[in-house]
């Protein structure tokens, strides 16, 4: 039987009504990236069990990885992977002097920690409600527990009273747990006992602790440089503006499943003057190291890019001349459009060989999912296209956010 104070911090609320009194302006911090990979595997695997989490698969060389060919699988929570490949913050929890670094995953509502360092604290409750998490090839199992928790030793990122999981057993996450940032809807199945229960996620008790009005948070993402270990910022109750132009266009997250379980919306995708992903539903992801289309999708841009694919690799490469060739890749989302040039479509040539490749390849970064058009979940907007785009997540209205950076044309690859 659930416990009242567990009951009555489990059930999700909506942000409505009257508004409250909000102490500051958004408060911005920095995220540090972990890049530790032994070779393009390694990359593939991590994007495979997201994929798969999100219910759909990739394609790639079978030699690489043994990809999954049967149908979509149902929900799980996206992979957080044992590959280095992820941007985590600093988070405290309780009495604890233990300092525990989380990987901030957009896919995922549940917050937890004890993958590495373990829960020591001694004012935590412990629900007794047992939580499990499958992230693809790696998971968590244990217990839900309540306490006071801290992002970035922020005095205003404190929330009394939080639920989150403390890990028993955990399998294959490369970090002390994660920081759940994705909608609340994405947590269902989690708690083994309350299967359809969500739980309210760390921006919703912060609207709640009047930290910030909403429960909305900005992400930015800095192309990969060589040597540069924080790039990237996470920003509770708004945005960061000296990170993005001045305006901020919104779209309504998609009704269409299974992308309106996460972060997900409608688009459309064409390349030079050729329609190459008419209208349709897929997901933004902060986690996804490649952009991902359908199928049919996927041959279009092979096609019209000229691309082989690499078979060290599983990558469409190009040549010099093709590349100065390149037509920018659009994302028309509602009435705005945001495009790649060539050099956001490549990927970054410092990284070549982890990839099998010469120093002076061009390698593209757009993969294919296993399924054609019209599943539900046609393409996955992942780093890359972040990394050109200022994001945001609002959950109070239901709706993500995009706006130019000063790296949105930048040629750093």
């Amino acid at each position: 039987m659930f416990s009242i104070v567990f009951l009555s911090a489990l059930l999700a609320f909506s942000v409505t009504g009257s508004p409250v009194e909000v102490r500051n302006s958004p408060i911005t911090l920095p995220m540090t990236r972990r890049l530790a990979f032994s070779n393009i595997t390694d990359l593939l695997r991590h994007d495979e069990a997201r994929l798969a989490a999100f219910g759909a698969y990739s394609t790639h060389d079978p030699r690489d990885v043994d990809t999954p060919t049967h149908p979509a699988v149902p929900l799980k929570h996206a992979d957080v992977g044992d590959t280095f490949s992820d941007y985590t913050v600093n988070v405290k929890i309780g009495d604890s002097p233990t300092t525990y670094n989380l990987i901030v995953n957009s896919a995922s509502a549940i917050t937890w920690v004890g993958a590495g360092l373990p829960y020591l604290s001694r004012t935590g409750i412990d629900t007794q409600q047992p939580v499990q998490v499958n992230y693809g090839y790696g998971s968590f199992q244990g217990t839900m527990f309540i306490d006071e928790l801290n992002i970035g030793n922020v005095e205003r990122l404190t929330i009394p009273e939080m639920v989150f999981g403390v890990a028993s057993t955990s399998q294959n996450i490369a970090a002390d747990g994660v920081l759940g940032i994705g909608p609340s809807s994405s947590g269902r199945g989690a708690l083994r006992n309350f299967p359809l229960g969500t739980i309210q996620t760390v921006t919703e008790r912060l609207v709640v602790q009047r930290a910030m009005t909403r429960p909305i948070v900005g992400i930015f993402f800095q192309p990969l440089v060589e040597n540069q270990i924080i790039n990237g910022e996470i920003c509770f109750g708004g945005t960061n503006p000296s990170m993005h132009s001045k305006h901020v266009t919104y779209i309504d997250v998609t009704t269409i499943a299974p992308s309106s379980q996460h972060w997900g919306i409608n688009q459309r995708i064409t390349f030079g003057n050729i329609v190459i992903l008419p209208t349709t539903a897929g997901v933004v992801d902060s986690g996804c190291n490649f952009l991902y289309l359908a199928t049919d999708a996927y041959e279009r841009y092979r096609t019209a890019t000229g691309g082989i694919l690499n078979q060290a690799n599983g990558l469409l490469q190009i040549t010099l001349e093709q590349y100065d060739q390149l037509s920018p890749l659009r994302f028309h989302i509602d009435t705005r459009d945001y495009k790649l040039g060539p050099n956001a479509q490549i990927w970054p040539r410092f990284l070549n060989y982890s990839i099998n490749g010469g120093n002076n390849d061009i390698f593209l970064i757009v993969k294919a999912l296993a399924t054609p058009t019209g599943s539900g979940l046609d393409f996955i907007n992942g780093r890359p296209f972040l990394q050109r785009f200022y994001t945001v997540f609002d959950g109070s209205k239901d709706r993500i956010g995009f706006s130019r950076t000063p790296y949105t044309n930048a040629k750093t690859n």
